[in-house]
């Protein structure tokens, strides 16, 4: 398994495979760009993120990596986050229905457009739900980069998440704790907020180093805001990152003022029987305070079952891949239509045919009925508009960049709603066009605004319970 971080301009891989003994052939990479990898949570270069996970995946051993499965971890800025208490008594079953109506009322976002997970932490007293979720537009984006160098995203784990995973067994149940948790790198100090139920601010405490400052005047700036303008006392500091590799825990305690752990210490006390399981090439230490955001990934999927992309009703790749092919109630409608089709045609011949024969003579005097010619009914306006049609691009082409050509193309044309990704090949020579039968019109709409780029489609329709209104798969006569 391959478990990839990503931040702005970094990029770090641990690489474990299974041997024989159960134990994992270990291998490790990072690297720091000049330019951004990732300039924000909303927008991605997909060729430039491509090349650099490529490059970055290659230089990982000097053996060839053959797997093609990640574990992506991603800065907390790309999530979704709230935690909310719920009912001791809560069941089961009632917690999805509950996470939903959150979903709408705490972050104003509809849970369709977003795929999420949970979990729960409880104690006597209090069930506590901390919710990660991420909009479909910017997997779809991540998705798209990784196809162009064959890599599927197994799960999806935001840093904190890790992170508390590394201290979460030096808790004590009965006891309240308010944890801060920092990386001391050589330009910079960054961390987050934890108490015992997990994660409880989201935004990154992040301070660069200058010549005037160290590592310790920047936490004690840290802590003070914390104390001072939020109100919370802090009772531990965890330090991790490679500049905490030579702190003395009781001095450095004492001059920071919060009881201080070392995680280079946690870990062989806590997390011991993970670490025996990593084998190093060449007698190497593995380096834990570089590459904890991926040790932490790895011991959390060992102990839990959190899963962004497992959730089925708003899965990205359950919602959307499995209409990129005709489906069986589709192929069923397809079937019954050209079955009638075939039996009408069969009556029209015959009834020609009757009509060619001469008439017996004890007929000749009925006069038949005559049956006015229906009038055609005018095609009806349309009951929705453009802009709300929810519509999905997908290329099928292999040319990178054309999914974002005709999304423009068609926001142009008034569409709103779309989202772009990769078709399940990229060998599509004509352009289809699935449309759900309560928007049919919008078949027209769209091939009409099209026609200028694509000459003939193919059309098929779509399940009414999938989530877009249309899907158009382009092929290469997407000119």
């Amino acid at each position: 398994m391959i478990y990839l971080y990503l931040n702005k301009n970094k990029i770090k891989i641990l690489y474990l495979k299974k041997t024989l003994l159960k134990q994992e052939e270990t291998a490790f990479f990072e690297k720091t760009y000049q330019t951004n990898i990732l300039e924000n949570n909303k927008s991605i270069n997909v060729d430039l993120l491509a090349s650099a996970v490529k490059e970055a995946i290659s230089s990982v051993s000097e053996k060839k990596i053959n797997e093609n499965q990640i574990i992506l971890i991603l800065p907390q800025e790309f999530f979704y986050f709230f935690r909310t208490e719920v009912p001791s008594d809560i069941a089961e079953t009632a917690i999805n229905s509950f996470i939903t109506d959150k979903i709408s009322s705490l972050l104003s976002i509809i849970p369709e457009d977003i795929v999420f997970d949970y979990f729960v932490k409880n104690n006597n007293q209090e069930k506590i739900i901390n919710f990660f979720g991420i909009e479909k537009e910017i997997l779809n984006l991540i998705q798209q980069a990784f196809s162009l160098i064959d890599l599927k995203i197994a799960n999806i784990l935001p840093e904190t998440l890790v992170y508390y995973k590394l201290f979460e067994k030096t808790l004590k149940t009965d006891k309240k704790e308010n944890i801060l948790y920092m990386i001391l790198e050589k330009d910079f100090v960054s961390g987050y907020l934890f108490d015992n139920f997990g994660l409880i601010e989201k935004n990154i405490f992040f301070e660069k180093i200058s010549e005037e400052k160290n590592h310790l005047s920047n936490l004690k700036k840290i802590i003070k805001h914390l104390e001072e303008e939020k109100k919370i006392k802090l009772n531990r500091l965890i330090i991790s990152g490679t500049q905490s590799e030579n702190i003395r825990q009781d001095t450095f305690t004492k001059d920071v003022g919060v009881w201080t752990n070392l995680l280079k210490r946690i870990i062989p006390n806590f997390y011991d029987q993970y670490i025996k399981m990593l084998v190093v090439d060449k007698n190497q230490i593995f380096p834990i305070l570089i590459y904890d955001v991926c040790f932490g990934a790895f011991v959390f999927l060992k102990e839990e079952k959190f899963s962004i992309l497992k959730n089925q009703q708003f899965s990205f790749k359950k919602s959307y891949s499995s209409n990129i092919k005709t489906n069986d109630s589709s192929k069923k409608e397809i079937f019954l239509f050209a079955f009638s089709f075939l039996v009408s045609f069969g009556l029209f011949i015959l009834i020609s045919n009757l009509k060619n024969l001469k008439t017996p003579s004890f007929f000749a005097k009925i006069t038949p009925t005559i049956t006015p010619s229906p009038i055609p009914s005018p095609t009806p306006t349309p009951s929705f508009k453009k802009e709300d049609l929810k519509i999905q691009i997908l290329n099928g082409s292999g040319v990178a960049g054309k999914a974002s050509e005709m999304k423009k193309i068609l926001k142009d044309k008034g569409y709103d709603d779309i989202v772009t990704g990769n078709a399940d090949n990229f060998d599509y020579k004509t352009t289809e066009i699935q449309t759900k039968k309560s928007k049919s019109q919008a078949s027209e709409m769209i091939k009409e605004d099209l026609k200028d780029y694509i000459s003939s489609f193919k059309e098929t329709l779509l399940d009414e319970n999938k989530a877009p209104d249309v899907i158009i798969i382009f092929g290469s006569d997407f000119k």
